[in-house]
């Protein structure tokens, strides 16, 4: 179980392989630093646009299994070793009671929303240095665009669409 649990984690890391041997390259995308201003929209917003409108909601569901080992999804789930993820798309990072942020995140002036979230999860590192979260990224773009669409769904108010 434990073997099976790590190869999951392991593997949904990002790989840094599309599967034919050679490497993902991660396109350049904004640090926190960098985001600049964004549009908040419902959950039903993003999901009117691409890529969010197309995605694989089951491969989203296979991707947030990662995020599952730290983080709760469900309405009035608790904080686990990082925040309760419930409706947090609109917020403003290092936020939400309750949850001991590392000094940057609480100190980070940008808001949640899936062009945050995208960069966030491609290289948690590089967008926000000094954060706490021990974890590789998601180097697929197409894999990091199903999981947002999938939190979007099933972590948000409402039916998400």
């Amino acid at each position: 179980m434990l073997l099976a649990l790590s190869t999951l984690l392991l593997g949904a890391c990002g790989g840094g392989s599309d599967g034919a041997g050679s490497a993902v390259d991660v396109p350049a995308l904004p640090t926190a630093a960098t985001l600049g201003e964004q549009e908040v929209l419902t959950a039903a917003g993003y999901l009117s646009l691409e890529p969010y409108r197309n995605a694989d909601l089951a491969n989203g569901a296979r991707q947030a299994q990662v995020c599952r080992a730290c983080h709760s999804l469900d309405a009035g789930g608790p904080n686990m070793i990082g925040p309760a993820l419930y409706g947090f798309f609109g917020e403003t990072a290092g936020t939400r009671p309750g949850f001991a942020y590392s000094a940057a995140l609480a100190e980070a002036d940008f808001v949640w929303t899936p062009a945050a979230l995208n960069a966030w999860l491609a290289q948690p590192g590089r967008f926000l240095p000094g954060n706490s979260m021990v974890f590789a990224g998601i180097l697929r773009p197409g894999d990091r665009d199903d999981l947002i669409a999938y939190l979007l769904t099933e972590a948000m108010p409402g039916d998400g669409n």
